[in-house]
């Protein structure tokens, strides 16, 4: 496929993913809100990111935090309103920043009043807006489906005598995606919100929407599963990845063309095939962007990501562009997960996102190599730990307030307000490394200004290149090379030439490089190069 004439702004774009309830508080309560975010746009648009991604903030009684939608067109009153939220907007866009919506089309709260009238009756209107099936002859659950959130996908509803489905918490009823009622109703919403000046939407779950119509029961586990997908104890072949489910992203994206500049869909597509992960680009008719999580959960040695990236390479060729992320808000932060706490890691670490071929997402505190917090038993939040005790870590150490500043509050709350989740170790601060030209922050805002200069970085192709074992180096464009060096020694790379850009050890930014590039351990550069 050719390239498009006008290059779509999500594919030079950096993405800043916000987790609302811990990025900024501004009304003293301890939870972040809409109004935090507005205060802190003067802080993203100097750190130079041209995107917002914020999960969930439709109406929700949050017994998953937002992802148990009660109301679809309206704000979760704990972070504001939507004359707040149109504030933000408009904000946003005078910053040059664009903003994109967590939409979760899979499932609903159960205080939603659609789920509400179905569960009233076997008649009700909204009976058919979800998936709801009798039991078998012994009074067990329809088929073999698990969830992701522990036991079977089933609750009995006893009033109507029939089950309904729940991929994730009982109180998240998973909605009918063969009634077309629903697909027209989610048409309606994507417009409601496109009409507000939302930029796109993040889908929550976005290979789960269809199940099978009949029901079957999933298979068993096979020798080639991820680690990750092993979780389940089956293979979700009927109630995961249906075929059917691309009709819904060609339908989306056809409403996303109705609009100038065309609105993106991001998709969370919780696989580990990568070639199935492709499918979801479509011919350019269905999402934009999908997230790799192959990637995200790679080990991080120089020949574990290198070998996933030429994967993702060769499986999405030219006509698919990758999304990449280290964190998320489901996920162990990276500086934690991939670089033990070693902060001199976590920056080169940075490097690599900001200079692979694709958009990069950083989860807020990425910027500031921020670990996970170990959450005490009696704050723990998450829903899934209390759930899965003992069985699961639970979300809440990558959930924690962002660290503004040093003292009582953190810049997060008003001093004396308790935090929703505590707080981590405030030495990894904005105050603390804005004016610091060695720290992880300014290394991500100079790394995300060089990328915007960059034509090589935006758009360039993308090659490995031969290195020594514990180093990873990759060409983009026809000039820039990147080189990160896994090892725990200084190794010295042959063959390179040039010019030092940008280093993780700043100290080396403007070096020459006569035929040789050394590095430190733990260290990554970006040179310029006139071959090799």
């Amino acid at each position: 496929m050719a390239e498009p004439s006008v290059i779509p702004w999500w594919r030079d774009a950096v993405f800043y993913q916000i987790y609302p309830r811990s990025f900024q508080d501004m009304n003293g309560d301890g939870v972040g809100d809409l109004a935090g975010i507005i205060r802190r746009l003067d802080y993203l648009s100097w750190l130079g990111v041209d995107a917002l991604w914020l999960t969930p903030i439709n109406e929700s009684p949050d017994d998953d935090f937002g992802y148990d939608v009660s109301n679809y067109y309206g704000v979760n009153a704990v972070l504001g309103d939507l004359e707040t939220l149109d504030r933000l907007l408009q904000a946003a866009r005078q910053c040059g920043i664009r903003i994109i919506l967590d939409i979760v089309p899979n499932h609903t709260s159960d205080r939603h009043p659609w789920f509400v009238d179905a569960r009233r009756a076997r008649s009700s209107a909204h009976r058919d807006w979800y998936v709801w099936a009798d039991p078998k002859p012994d009074g067990s659950p329809p088929n073999n489906w698990r969830s992701g959130f522990g036991g079977t996908v089933w609750a009995l509803d006893a009033a109507t005598g029939q089950y309904y489905l729940h991929q994730f918490l009982p109180s998240q009823p998973d909605l009918n995606w063969w009634n077309p009622d629903v697909r027209d109703e989610f048409d309606r919403i994507l417009r409601f919100w496109f009409d507000r000046g939302v930029a796109g939407f993040r889908i929550d779950t976005a290979n789960k929407l269809v199940k099978d119509a009949q029901l079957r029961d999933n298979l068993p586990l096979g020798p080639t599963e991820h680690p990750m997908e092993r979780r389940l104890g089956q293979r979700p072949v009927w109630s995961s990845n249906r075929p059917e489910v691309h009709d819904i992203w060609r339908r989306w994206r056809a409403v996303c063309r109705e609009y100038d500049p065309e609105r993106v869909l991001v998709g969370e597509t919780w696989l580990f095939d990568l070639e199935t992960v492709a499918s979801y680009y479509g011919d350019d008719d269905e999402l934009q962007l999908n997230f790799n999580f192959p990637f995200v959960y790679a080990d991080f040695t120089a020949s574990a990501l290198r070998e996933v990236v030429e994967r993702t390479e060769a499986a999405f060729a030219s006509n698919h562009w990758p999304a990449w992320t280290a964190s998320n808000h489901d996920v162990s932060r990276f500086p934690t997960r991939w670089c033990a706490g070693d902060t001199r890691r976590a920056s080169m670490a940075l490097v690599m996102l900001l200079t692979l071929r694709g958009t990069p997402f950083l989860y807020y505190g990425d910027e500031l190599a921020m670990a996970d917090v170990a959450v005490p038993p009696d704050r723990t939040a998450d829903p899934l730990a209390h759930r899965l005790p003992g069985q699961f870590r639970g979300r809440d150490p990558e959930r924690t307030p962002m660290l503004w500043e040093r003292g009582p509050g953190a810049g997060f709350t008003a001093p004396g307000a308790e935090p929703w989740l505590p707080f981590g170790d405030s030495v990894l601060s904005v105050e603390s490394q804005r004016d610091d030209p060695g720290s992880p922050l300014r290394l991500c805002r100079d790394l995300i200004k060089l990328r915007r200069l960059s034509g090589d970085l935006r758009s360039g192709d993308f090659a490995s290149l031969d290195t020594p074992d514990g180093v990873w180096a990759y060409r983009r464009g026809a000039r820039t090379v990147v080189v990160l060096n896994f090892r725990d020694e200084e190794v010295a790379v042959p063959g390179l030439s040039g010019r030092v850009l940008i280093a993780s050890n700043r100290g080396h930014d403007g070096a020459d490089v006569p035929g040789v590039l050394r590095l430190g351990p733990g260290e990554g550069a970006v040179l310029v190069s006139g071959g090799r």
